[in-house]
């Protein structure tokens, strides 16, 4: 039996398959707009299963399987022998036995991994604490949509070094763009945790005004991911120079975009007039989950399709 593919990190792509299913998804979202059936995913079947959270993760795969042909069945490890000691090994060894593929969010990646290697069908990473490959695919397709290739561009993160940002380095390595990180002191990104080929693509600011500077993006997220909550009152005091609000906006190129990947928390890590105002594209980036989550699950399954 073949191994089957699997997408737990942004890097288990070469550039060459994920141009590919940049170049999928406009087809596939091209289909959607104009009330096209397309169901190449008929009887076929996806498995979710949720350890943390989730409204934009759940809805865009289920919804995304269902409009390519498939059916979507949700488990909670609260309501599944997961959630009551089973091992990862046997659970996969059964689940992938029972459906064509499973998309899972939890928190260490070392479950995903596990997971994987004991999986008989490809296994997609909905959200780890290490990486979010799924919204970073989205989040360079929505920026391809805007302003065409990312490739040279320069994004900013400003905020905290958690799973998002990790998984933006790992994809400046890939594409060849680069990344101005901005964190509080303490919360700087950790390179070997981000899983980073080498360090050529991104530089750390202690302003994130100065990371702001002339970039082609801006992007941020919660201040405390979801796990962390214990940490909320120290990260706020910790992370209030960390807002982005229209000052830091206009320290950026003239045409920048703004991005989050939601939910998002208006006066904390973003103003207001920000993620509300022309420079924002957070509804196209939310969006655009269920798009490019649709080609990664045709490619998985079938391979290269072109249409």
């Amino acid at each position: 039996m073949t191994a089957p593919k699997h997408f737990l990190q942004l890097k288990d792509f070469s550039r060459d398959e994920l141009a590919h299913l940049f170049a999928r998804t406009r087809w596939i979202k091209d289909q959607f707009k104009r009330y096209t059936p397309y169901h190449p995913l008929f009887d076929r079947t996806m498995v979710m299963i949720f350890e943390k959270q989730s409204t934009r993760t759940r809805l865009s795969f289920e919804a995304g399987i269902h409009q390519l042909g498939g059916a979507a069945i949700f488990l909670s490890t609260r309501d599944s022998q997961l959630g009551r000691g089973e091992p990862v090994e046997d659970a996969a060894q059964v689940i992938s036995r029972m459906c064509d593929i499973v998309m899972i969010r939890t928190f260490e990646q070392e479950i995903v991994e596990r997971f994987a290697r004991h999986s008989r069908v490809p296994v997609i990473n909905g959200l780890t604490n290490e990486y979010h490959p799924c919204q970073i695919l989205a989040d360079i397709y929505t920026f391809i949509e805007h302003r065409g290739s990312i490739e040279g561009k320069t994004v900013a993160w400003i905020g905290d070094s958690n799973n998002v940002c990790n998984t933006w380095l790992q994809a400046a390595e890939v594409f060849g763009f680069n990344v101005h990180v901005s964190t509080p002191p303490g919360y700087e990104v950790e390179p070997e945790r981000a899983g980073l080929y080498g360090t050529s693509h991104y530089a750390e600011f202690a302003d994130p005004m100065e990371a702001a500077r002339g970039v082609d993006l801006v992007t941020t997220d919660g201040w405390t991911s979801m796990g962390f909550e214990a940490e909320n009152e120290a990260r706020r005091r910790a992370f209030e120079d960390w807002q982005v609000d229209a000052e830091m906006m206009r320290q950026a190129r003239p045409d920048a975009l703004f991005m989050h990947c939601l939910p998002a928390h208006r006066g904390e890590e973003v103003a207001a007039e920000v993620i509300d105002g022309p420079r924002s594209v957070v509804w196209d980036e939310a969006e655009n989950r269920l798009h490019t989550q649709k080609a990664l699950m045709e490619y998985l399954l079938l391979g290269r399709v072109d249409s």
